[in-house]
């Protein structure tokens, strides 16, 4: 029984031995397996921070450029720059504009104005004039060459120079529209120095931490260059690492090694840290995912994101999906008339209420400015596209205003054929260009002939480009008589077409050239050969019809003053005719560009009268030396209380003292008539068609001599 007893004592010894070792070699392989996954941890926490603050250290030098290219853009893309710019003071306005202001402003330390040649129009730095070519060598001549050649967009670059580092940024000074496009342009740079209080605000801002501006990195540091004019480092910006992982680990090594016992309750503590850690730069990539995937103002998905849910809308098999686009029509004015921070306060009024009224819709977007966009199925997108225009009919109240925005809107579907999100955008935006095109609030769905459509306007655009190089585009002349004596009075130049393809309409030309810019070219030409025409005519009246877009560009009295000196002819003999859309479109800048031309001698005349919306205010206030009745009064004569109308639109004149022309006379029934309402002058098929100067010549004037 001892024996058994002693083999059974042996055998438990053993199997506590063997348990023992299997215990300890178990522990001691969970131990460098935990010690292990801490290091791993550890230096991973180190990386993801690393990642982290490089990324926030490339956001802060984007988000300086940007600030400072902003600055320069806001200050080189306006009207009143280029216009000083080009003038005998341009020194003196650019050192009140920009030099005075570089001695405080936070923003730029540095403003430089350089000639299209390059030479230097002002140089100040802290409100100093300095030799800037002298401080900055050749960098600020290549930063204007690549400013020349981005159009209405900034360039930066960080420039070296005896006193330190600048960040830099250039634009051409050009107008906000309609600029030159072949005349060599000035450049505006602001600069500003990274000085240590600057690197520390970048620092303290994107929590970097320990953020140094150096020449040459040290290698124990994270760095990230500042890039120069070509691709060149020329600084660093370095920084240390924080090592979140190795202070987590340095907390717990010693407890690790001198309490065994509590291995697995510092495995949990490790554990825990671990997945705070992770989920705490969850939490950061989630932020940030939002940040880049969300519009700042309202809170709505941005283009990014739209983009993303159009991805995952094409792999979803939950149905056909479609994707409208929204404009706000009359946004514009409201930003003009009261500011952007009541745009602002509108925009957000106006995500709000989409929010409302797409109550099925998830994916509703701002894609910047004053357009919107939402993601459904395609068989709602109808349903909810109707609700969202009568939803925003509703007037909004802003600060005691009340306001009122319609919505435009083209929708695209998502079918199989579409590669990606881009093309589907490309599709709704030619709906809703076609929608704005076609009046406010209305909707309208892609369809291939949009694609068409746009091929013709654009080969149109280009023919008639060439047109205009060509001089192709001819004024025709239809006379203007006295109603009583039949004399002629005076002639209106119409632009004439007539391609090998054959005529093409005004209606048609006149909008395709306002479209792409040519309007204002065409209309300078039309003058010119309108007025070297009539020059010879003695004291016949020459008519001319104005674009509201002309009209819109503020050196157009200007040009009409050029043509009239260049051809010597009297200002007196001509009358500009505008129609009412003028007095809606931009008033201010038509009222200036009237009033100094009427200061010569050149006539207004209001063209189409009693079509649109002219009030008696507007007629005062443009102070027109004529009107002319829109024919489709005259055509009016024959219905019942057509005669009465035409009498009160012409007591309206003869009250205003404003005399009277009417426009599409065609029998001698309606000459009649209108002659004995009080029209002074008559214009129509009855009185002559629109023809060339020598028929002018032998119907009129060889008749009269």
């Amino acid at each position: 029984m001892k024996l058994i007893s002693n083999m059974r004592a042996t055998s438990r010894k053993k199997r506590v031995g063997l348990v023992t070792i299997l215990f300890t070699a178990v522990v001691s392989l969970i131990a460098s397996l935990v010690f292990s996954a801490v290091v791993y941890m550890r230096d991973e926490a180190n990386k993801i921070d690393d990642a982290r603050a490089n990324r926030a250290v490339t956001s802060a030098i984007r988000s300086f450029q940007t600030r400072l290219a902003s600055t320069v853009q806001d200050n080189a893309v306006w009207d009143d720059a280029f216009k000083s710019i080009g003038s005998a003071n341009a020194s003196a306005w650019a050192y009140e504009n920009w030099g005075k202001t570089s001695e405080d402003y936070p923003l730029y330390d540095v403003a430089v104005v350089l000639k299209p040649t390059g030479a230097v129009l002002s140089a100040y730095r802290k409100g100093a004039p300095f030799d800037a070519h002298s401080e900055f060598g050749n960098s600020i001549g290549e930063l204007a060459a690549r400013a020349s050649a981005s159009g209405q967009r900034a360039v930066t670059s960080f420039v070296p120079t005896t006193e330190g580092v600048y960040l830099a940024a250039a634009g051409a000074i050009q107008p906000f529209e309609d600029g030159p496009s072949q005349e060599a342009l000035s450049t505006l740079v602001f600069a500003k120095l990274l000085t240590p209080d600057i690197v520390a605000q970048l620092d303290e801002t994107f929590d970097i931490g320990g953020l140094r501006l150096v020449a040459t990195p040290s290698p124990d540091k994270l760095s990230m260059p500042l890039l120069g004019n070509h691709g060149r480092s020329v600084a660093y910006l370095h920084w240390p690492s924080r090592m979140p992982g190795n202070l987590t680990f340095d907390g717990v090594y010693r407890s690790l090694l001198a309490a065994g016992t509590l291995f697995l309750i510092f495995v949990v503590a490790i554990i825990a840290t671990a997945v705070a850690v992770i989920r705490g730069l969850q939490r950061d990539t989630v932020a940030a995912r939002f940040k880049a995937t969300h519009d700042s103002l309202t809170g709505l998905l941005n283009r990014a994101g739209l983009l993303d849910e159009i991805d995952v809308a094409k792999s979803s098999l939950t149905g056909q999906q479609a994707l409208a686009l929204i404009d706000l029509d009359g946004f514009k004015d409201v930003n003009d008339a009261w500011g952007h921070a009541i745009g602002d306060e509108l925009i957000k009024l106006v995500a709000n209420r989409l929010t409302k009224t797409l109550t099925h819709t998830e994916t509703i977007c701002r894609l910047g400015g004053d357009e919107f966009a939402f993601l459904g199925s395609a068989n709602q997108i109808g349903i909810c596209s109707k609700a969202l225009v009568q939803a925003l009919q509703e007037p909004f109240r802003i600060g005691g205003r009340t306001i009122e925005v319609d919505a435009s809107i083209g929708t695209a579907l998502l079918t199989s054929d579409i590669p990606d999100g881009y093309e589907l955008l490309r599709r709704a935006d030619m709906a809703l260009y076609e929608a704005k095109e076609s009046g406010r609030g209305r909707i309208v769905d892609y369809l291939g002939e949009l694609d068409l459509q746009r091929n013709k306007r654009a080969a149109m655009e280009d023919k008639l480009r060439r047109a205009v190089e060509n001089r192709e585009v001819r004024p025709a002349f239809q006379p203007l008589v006295d109603a009583k004596t039949g004399s002629l009075r005076g002639v209106e130049a119409l632009a004439r077409w007539v391609p090998d393809t054959g005529p093409v309409s005004p209606e048609v030309f006149i909008t395709v050239a306002e479209r792409a810019g040519l309007i204002d070219e065409l209309g300078r030409q039309i003058l010119e050969m309108s007025i070297e025409t009539a020059s010879s005519w003695n004291d016949i009246g020459l008519s001319v019809n104005v674009s509201p877009v002309q009209l819109r560009n503020p050196e157009f009295a200007v040009v009409v003053e050029k043509v009239l000196e260049t051809r010597g002819f009297d200002p007196s003999r001509l009358t500009l005719e505008i129609t009412e859309g003028v007095l809606m479109s931009n008033p201010e800048q038509a009222k200036r560009s009237i009033a100094r031309l009427k200061a010569i001698g050149v006539k207004f005349a209001l063209d189409d009268f009693g079509c649109g919306y002219a009030s008696i205010g507007a007629l005062r206030e443009f102070g027109f030396d004529r009107m002319k009745i829109d024919r489709s009064l005259v055509t009016a004569l024959q219905e019942e209380k057509g005669a009465g109308i035409l009498s009160a639109t012409l007591s309206l004149a003869h009250a205003l003292d404003i005399p009277v022309t009417a426009e599409g006379v065609e029998t001698q029934e309606q000459a009649n008539t209108l002659t004995a309402c009080g029209c002074d002058q008559l214009q129509g098929y009855f009185v002559g068609k629109p023809m060339g100067a020598k028929q002018i010549e032998d119907a009129f004037l060889k008749a009269a001599a």
